[in-house]
């Protein structure tokens, strides 16, 4: 281990510290009503350390009532008001009766069949968020089509699944959902906790409890060699936009993809900017722009609010699921082999 390494990792166990104890003992509360009409001319306060403060409990769930992509027949429409309101309510509405049909209100559907009070969506009136899609690039409001390499693999990986506990999602094994499972609204546990340390952002999801460390510092890339699940994020402040972006990333065969039930891969060469934009006191502005040539033919970029939340409290994530269903799942697989010899 290099002399510059060993201070890296000494830094990093002095902040994970610092943050377990900032955790615990010190979430900020920054009340106020949604302000979601308010936009990024607000001036925000500032931290010691001269960033805006962001610091608190946010939420995307909104979000979940936009589909991720426009439908073919849609794609680079300008949707009215009223359209939006509407496709927002429909898909709400859509949800919750096919869960109620499923039998899933009272957790009668089988495996995955959970009960509706699970899901944040739920308890939310549909509302739009002023986009007809995620997905803002391209144009069309569509994920460019995965590359070749890329749908092989994926295929391969599906056909394989329950070989080995190493091809399952990374997310089932309470590993990763990498970038994408982190930020992007999902099901249930959107809540996502910012502390701001002096000198770096602190990114806590509620899902997996996945905690991102985020130095704000112009400060080159790890080496290359070095790869990890989230890959290597480096931080700086445009005015009121916090800009973050990630290289080094480890190669994953089987990762959550853009939205929930999708997997996809992903690749070395992956490469993610991120900007958060403080467009009110209780409002963040939030846009990924994904780079993978590896894994798909085109660049995209998906972009959605962050509603401060100070009443939403995140709870240990234990994953009990992944603990029972990776070692069943193998389990019935192999059951599966013995009984067609």
């Amino acid at each position: 281990m290099t002399e510059q390494t060993n201070e890296r990792v000494m830094a990093t166990t002095r902040l994970i510290l610092t943050l377990a104890v900032t955790i615990v003992f010190a979430v900020p509360s920054i009340g106020g009503a949604q302000d979601r009409d308010a936009t990024s001319t607000w001036t925000p306060s500032r931290l010691a350390d001269g960033q805006p403060d962001i610091q608190g409990m946010w939420n995307n769930t909104r979000a979940m009532f936009t589909p991720l992509e426009l439908p073919e027949e849609l794609a680079g429409q300008d949707l009215t008001t009223a359209e939006l309101q509407a496709r927002a309510r429909a898909r709400g509405e859509g949800r919750i009766s096919r869960s109620e049909w499923q039998g899933h209100e009272n957790n009668s559907g089988g495996v995955g069949g959970y009960g509706l009070y699970w899901f944040d969506w739920y308890f939310d009136a549909p509302t739009d968020i002023g986009q007809p899609s995620i997905i803002v690039e391209p144009v069309a409001g569509r994920i460019p089509e995965r590359t070749a390499d890329a749908r092989e693999s994926v295929a391969m990986n599906l056909a394989q699944l329950h070989d080995s506990y190493a091809n399952m999602e990374s997310g089932d094994r309470c590993i990763s959902r990498g970038v994408l499972g982190m930020m992007m609204p999902t099901e249930y546990n959107n809540g996502t906790l910012i502390l701001q340390p002096p000198g770096y952002v602190v990114i806590h999801s509620e899902m997996i409890h996945n905690v991102r460390i985020i130095p704000i510092t112009d400060s080159p890339h790890v080496e290359d060699e070095i790869r990890q699940w989230e890959g290597d994020p480096r931080g700086h402040w445009d005015g009121n936009t916090l800009v973050v972006e990630s290289t080094n990333f480890k190669s994953v065969q089987n990762m959550r993809g853009p939205t929930a039930g999708t997997r996809s891969r992903q690749s070395e060469a992956q490469r993610v900017v991120e900007r958060l934009t403080v467009a009110g006191p209780n409002s963040l502005h939030y846009t990924i722009r994904m780079d993978d040539p590896e894994t798909y033919t085109g660049s995209w970029t998906a972009a959605f609010p962050y509603d401060r939340d100070d009443d939403y409290v995140q709870f240990e994530y234990a994953c009990h699921e992944g603990n029972y269903s990776v070692p069943n799942a193998l389990g019935g697989a192999r059951l599966e082999e013995r009984q067609a010899r």
